[in-house]
């Protein structure tokens, strides 16, 4: 437990601060944020016509109302987050590896709710969208990354824990 938390808390704020140098911004960050918008838009096209996307912007074009999707709103950090914690925990590497892309794609598909949700709050009452960016979603968020990672752990468990004994262990008398 001490490795697992010494390795989490060395790989998670080096990972927080390569994501922020602007070669990670421009090759990864920023077209993630832009392909997250464009998924979200497409999404919403199938029930609405008037959400369209702009590069990190999701937009109402009927009302002129949109969100900005902007660092801390496109999941990348909660996954940062993810890829530490599997990375400092004791698993084999093909486990780690299914870990990341699983968790990752889990954590997006509730990220794109999120913005979903957001988007439509905009349109709704501000008071409460800010309350839902700000507070809920930071924590429904966080509160995936956790569940993502403990299903993740029992996985690993049940696939790395060698099987139990088939003769009792008691003697009989």
């Amino acid at each position: 437990m001490t490795r697992f938390l010494l390795v989490f808390m060395l790989l998670l704020p080096v990972l927080m601060v390569l994501e922020l140098t602007a070669p990670a911004q421009q090759w990864f960050v920023l077209p993630w944020t832009s392909l997250l918008t464009r998924i979200t838009a497409f999404l919403l096209s199938a029930f609405d016509a008037n959400a369209m996307s702009y590069g990190k912007i999701l937009l109402d074009t009927r009302s002129g109302i949109g969100v900005s999707v902007e660092a801390g709103c496109n999941g990348v950090e909660a996954c940062i987050i993810l890829l530490a914690a599997m990375l400092a925990y004791p698993a084999p590497w093909k486990l780690k590896l299914l870990g990341i892309l699983g968790g990752s794609v889990a954590v997006q598909a509730v990220n794109v709710l999120r913005v979903i949700s957001l988007f439509y709050l905009a349109r709704w009452d501000k008071d409460f969208f800010e309350f839902a960016h700000l507070y809920l979603w930071q924590a429904l968020i966080m509160l995936d990354v956790l569940i993502v990672w403990l299903v993740w752990i029992r996985i690993v468990a049940q696939r790395t824990l060698p099987p139990p004994p088939s003769t009792p262990l008691v003697a009989e008398a």
